[in-house]
């Protein structure tokens, strides 16, 4: 016979948000007890279509109270979604990793005194996943937020407070530049080598796949490879009339900085032209009002919808174990 599913409640939390009557972002917990893995497992699976559902309308989805303990047990939880999986190895992300299981990873390993500033999982590269899941192993001794922003509210925002940039970002898009060292470099909050990036062991295979994603190259005298993407958006639409301000570009303008990296030469428009530095701090500012901070608790999952959402990392003090997950999006290219 198999086990009863646990019982969950929507619930709310201090500085929860309210957008057009929808709380932001929504907390489900379980009001069982003695819910198993199993169980809990079952429910998500029985659950699937209503929580995308949720989560299409609130943005995120924070699951707490649930039995989870270990990077296992949240890799038990993701299976009951049947999400495709984006393997970490296959991202061009910029920051070194840990992995624990197949799609179960270390959120960005930065020393805990680096803030990670807002952004979009990977919309600094050609390929990003569509969702990413987010657990608690151990919650920090102090600090160590996940804040979250809706980037639709920000779109709406901008339209409102600097139209000019925003149709700018909209019609030319963005490029960046990042300087990736030739070996990890776990220092930094963006120190993944080149091979690791690329999947690819020398100058010359490194070269091609860089041609085949259209990035333009320069390789530099200590090894290091200073690589730029070609024309991304900046804006994505999700819905009819629904935008989001789809990019990293806060996290570059504020937070690309390591020694090798200068942010003031991370971002620039997609035709080349330099970014309105006053509109760049404005958006950031209006972006950090709207901001929640997912307040962890061990054993605590967040489910973001990557396209609508952005994220970043509070600093902290004391041991902080957060791991992460993606889930594959539809439309991105073919990484071989």
């Amino acid at each position: 016979m198999s086990e009863q599913h646990p019982s969950v409640a929507a619930v709310s939390v201090p500085d929860q948000q309210n957008y057009d009557g929808l709380v932001f972002p929504l907390v489900l917990a379980c009001q069982s007890p003695d819910a198993t893995l199993a169980a809990t497992t079952a429910w998500v699976a029985s659950q699937r279509t209503a929580l995308e559902e949720q989560l299409t309308q609130h943005g995120a989805i924070l699951f707490r109270g649930f039995p989870l303990k270990t990077p296992h047990d949240f890799d038990a939880f993701i299976s009951g979604f049947d999400y495709p999986n984006f393997a970490y190895k296959d991202s061009l992300s910029n920051a070194v990793r840990t992995n624990f299981t197949e799609r179960v990873f270390s959120a960005n390993e930065a020393p805990a005194d680096v803030t990670i500033y807002l952004h979009h999982e990977m919309a600094q590269t050609p390929i990003y996943p569509s969702k990413l899941l987010f657990f608690c192993e151990q919650a920090a001794e102090t600090g160590g937020a996940t804040p979250l922003c809706r980037s639709d509210v920000l779109y709406e925002k901008l339209a409102e407070r600097c139209p000019d940039f925003l149709r700018a970002c909209e019609e030319k898009g963005l490029r960046y530049t990042n300087v990736m060292p030739s070996v990890d470099d776990p220092a930094s909050g963006m120190g993944r080598s080149w091979q690791s990036t690329f999947r690819r062991e020398t100058r010359e295979d490194a070269e091609a796949r860089m041609r085949e994603l259209n990035y333009t190259w320069e390789w530099l005298d200590d090894g290091c490879l200073r690589a730029t993407t070609p024309q991304l958006q900046a804006v994505r639409e999700v819905a009819p009339g629904r935008k989001t301000f789809f990019n990293q570009l806060i996290a570059a303008f504020k937070g690309w900085k390591d020694t090798r990296n200068d942010p003031s030469k991370a971002i620039m428009h997609g035709d080349g032209s330099p970014l309105d530095r006053d509109a760049v701090i404005l958006a950031a500012e209006i972006a950090e009002e709207l901001t929640f901070d997912v307040p962890w608790q061990n054993g605590d999952v967040a489910l973001v919808d990557n396209y609508i959402v952005m994220h970043a990392r509070r600093s902290f003090t004391g041991k902080r174990k957060i791991l992460a997950s993606l889930v594959a999006a539809e439309t991105c290219g073919v990484v071989s």
